[in-house]
């Protein structure tokens, strides 16, 4: 009984590793959460850079997937060469934003790719992904462009029109149900408000006051899904982001500018009048050191 007893005590010991110099404490190890996928859901292919530059800039170094989904062309009722433009010009931040030193956007790899029977180009650019669906421009008041049949956001919303079209004649969206069901796709039906995080202008006009209708439509459309997702979700100011304090650091803003910068030369490289920036550059040095967001709250039952 004794040598029994004399037995267990030591192997006990071992075990927890007072015994012997060689013994190894049993570590473990937990299974790591999934990286965060970061959605960028906007009107306009300058939008995420204005309102969001910075936030986008820190997930994207941080490893995190990122995808940017520019619902329209951003076309002002203007040409393909203008609209295309502003695609590249939107690859090319988003390459100062990854951090690589870049003097145009030809390094990306774009593809057609079918999201609900719907036609969309995607561009690939390291950890981030660019959807553009091509809608048409809405106009700031949202009664749209003659160049495109007065189409919009709003109008397709407010089912003044019973579909509207990609400007390039790639796609047609019968409805805002199914515009939505395209983008919940782009999104993924089945995340979890653990891995995936939406981020979109304020469709609040209390919070979001004085926006372009692209913006709020592209907030409200963002806000249609999370009734039946569990997204943790992200709202930001517009246009009235110019009245608000500065808030953002000196590394903050610089970097904001940077981004910005690196859209708007790429316009004016095509075409000078094209300087959104020289066009109003009080607004848009103001934008730069502001950003301003709001977590959009669970709604009952999720």
């Amino acid at each position: 009984m004794g040598q029994l007893i004399a037995f267990c005590i030591g192997f006990f010991q071992l075990v927890a590793g007072t015994e012997g110099p060689n013994i190894q404490a049993i570590r473990y190890i937990a299974n790591s959460a999934p990286a965060p996928h970061h959605f960028f859901v906007v009107a306009h292919e300058d939008d995420w850079q204005l309102f969001m530059g910075d936030i986008a800039a820190r997930q994207i170094r941080a490893g995190d997937s990122v995808s940017f989904i520019y619902l329209t062309a951003g076309d002002d009722g203007r040409d393909s060469l203008y609209w295309r433009t502003r695609e590249l010009a939107a690859l090319h931040s988003t390459r100062v934003a990854i951090g690589r030193d870049a003097s145009d956007s030809a390094a990306v790899r774009c593809s057609i790719t079918t999201v609900v029977k719907h036609a969309i180009q995607q561009c690939v650019i390291a950890n981030t992904n660019s959807y553009f669906l091509r809608l048409p421009d809405g106009k700031r008041n949202g009664m749209g462009f003659a160049s495109h049949d007065y189409q919009s956001l709003r109008k397709l919303r407010g089912k003044k029109i019973p579909v509207v079209n990609a400007i390039d004649g790639s796609a047609a969206y019968n409805g805002w149900a199914d515009l939505t069901s395209t983008i919940n796709s782009l999104i993924g039906p089945n995340s979890s408000d653990r891995d995936v995080v939406v981020h979109a202008n304020d469709p609040s006009i209390a919070a979001n006051p004085h926006d372009h209708f692209d913006h709020r439509m592209t907030g409200l459309l963002v806000e249609d899904l999370r009734r039946t997702q569990r997204w943790k979700t992200q709202y930001y100011v517009g246009y009235a982001l110019a009245t608000r304090a500065a808030n953002r650091s000196t590394d903050e803003a610089r970097e904001k500018t940077a981004i910005f910068l690196a859209y708007d030369r790429e316009m004016k490289r095509v075409n000078p009048k094209w300087s959104a920036y020289e066009e109003h550059p009080g607004f848009y040095s103001e934008c730069m050191v502001r950003t301003y967001a709001r977590k959009a709250r669970s709604s009952s039952g999720r």
